[in-house]
């Protein structure tokens, strides 16, 4: 009896202490912040997609590129006001191959609610036709923002929702190198290489479930670690900084500061409509090429607002974008210095990697491939928390009925009236310890 007691303690505590503190913290960590983690991966599963989806369900707004300008500025603004005489463009959006979407607001609207309550005219960049019309109450949503806002801060206040999201991505970070501690096997033979790398369909449901946690997530985890680190560069101010830091060699990150025209200078050169003309000729003369654009336009009751114009090389792709700053009123260039500013080709290693940093969270940095990727890396990130949590809880709650089970066949009173010997209940023991390092 004293043989065998010693034994289940060899076997309880044969792992090292950084083994079992390793694997506490996995399985903890997991359980606190599953349910964060399962929503924000299955809303990351379905905005991926949003151009793609979005583009099927408007076929309308589908428009063949065409060897001949679009419009510009002070032509979307004319079709604005004829049609909304009570509303202003706020900005421009254009993917070539699609049409313009022009957003208008209310001319009088408050600065917070610019927002909120806005109508979104899809034009043919060529002709100035409009395709649709999409009107947004104050508050509403549209499908793909409603992903979105659980994906950034589940739906809650953006002051509680953000953090909560954030560090609760922190922390799945640290369950995946955990996780990849605990899958490690101890020996490498025939036998763990088989059970860590493939999964056996044909076992029971305790051992199939088991297998899609450990194995699909070993193949997923570096995906879902390039995800989770390019994630956190948006939320957490104090990790974005020290990547950056670490990542140009112990650059400062520069904030990005909204530039201000020199409102002492209005009314003195250009009106509004000629300076928007003018400063989006002068951006597309240096990319001919563009395959997109955004542009913000001129706020003609705010005397320092700025002319802000961004240009896409690629479709569907960000990293080489290039932002450009007008004065309204002298159209005088200013020089941005934030990283997203800074020309791709002459951008540092650290700033290179901080512009990719949207393609890579979303796998677009790898064109409609990565975008796949990323999908089944982030399925399969939701389904951790769910098969994690089945694990747990058949190790947990359901020795007793294992123990039943080997009694299989028994009546109801003799599964009542059975009192274990001392050496039957050893045995019961070292099997119970057995199927928990399973």
């Amino acid at each position: 009896m004293m043989t065998a007691n010693k034994s289940l303690n060899a076997k309880k505590h044969k792992d090292s202490v950084f083994k079992r503190i390793n694997n506490w913290l996995h399985l903890w960590l997991g359980l606190i912040s599953g349910i964060i983690v399962f929503i924000v991966c299955v809303n990351a599963c379905i905005w991926v997609f949003n151009e793609e989806i979005t583009g099927l369900l408007e076929p309308q707004t589908k428009v063949e590129w065409q060897d001949k300008p679009v419009l510009k500025p002070s032509e979307l603004t004319k079709i604005a006001s004829r049609l909304y005489p009570d509303k202003i463009p706020s900005y421009a959006n254009y993917q070539q191959g699609r049409a313009i979407n022009l957003s208008l607001r209310l001319a009088d609207a408050k600065p917070k609610d610019r927002r909120s309550g806005n109508t979104v005219l899809k034009i043919n960049p060529y002709t100035g036709e409009v395709l649709a019309r999409e009107e947004h109450k104050k508050g509403e949503t549209d499908f793909f923002r409603f992903i979105l806002n659980g994906h950034r801060f589940l739906w809650l206040p953006v002051e509680i929702g953000r953090p909560v999201v954030n560090y609760a991505t922190l922390v799945f970070v640290v369950i995946l190198i955990t996780g990849l501690i605990w899958w490690y096997p101890k020996k490498w033979n025939k036998n763990t290489r088989e059970k860590s790398f493939t999964i056996k369909w044909n076992a029971s449901f305790k051992r199939l479930n088991l297998d899609l946690h450990n194995v699909l997530g070993f193949y997923a985890m570096i995906f879902l670690a390039c995800i989770a680190l390019t994630g956190m560069v948006y939320g957490i101010k104090w990790y974005s900084e020290s990547v950056y830091w670490v990542t140009s060699g112990g650059e400062k990150l520069a904030e990005y500061k909204r530039m201000q025209s020199d409102s002492l200078q209005q009314g003195k050169f250009y009106t509004t409509g000629q300076a928007m003309d003018l400063a989006w000729s002068k951006v597309i003369s240096r990319h001919p090429k563009s395959m997109g654009f955004y542009y913000s336009f001129a706020d003609a009751s705010q005397p320092k607002a700025a002319i802000d114009i961004t240009v896409y090389p690629n479709k569907g792709q960000f990293y080489n974008s290039r932002g450009y700053s007008f004065d309204q009123h002298t159209l005088k260039e200013f020089i941005r210095e934030d990283a997203y500013s800074v020309p791709y080709e002459q951008a540092s290693f650290g700033q290179k990697l901080r512009k990719m940093n949207y393609d890579i969270h979303v796998g677009s940095i790898l064109g409609f491939p990565g975008k796949v990727l990323a999908f089944f890396a982030s399925l399969i990130g939701a389904s951790l928390p769910v098969t994690g949590f089945l694990v747990w809880y058949n190790r947990k709650f359901k020795k007793k009925g294992d123990k039943k089970q080997k009694r299989s066949g028994w009546s109801e009173t003799q599964e009542r009236n059975y009192k274990p010997s001392r050496t039957s209940k050893v045995s019961e023991a070292m099997l119970a310890s057995n199927s928990t390092s399973l």
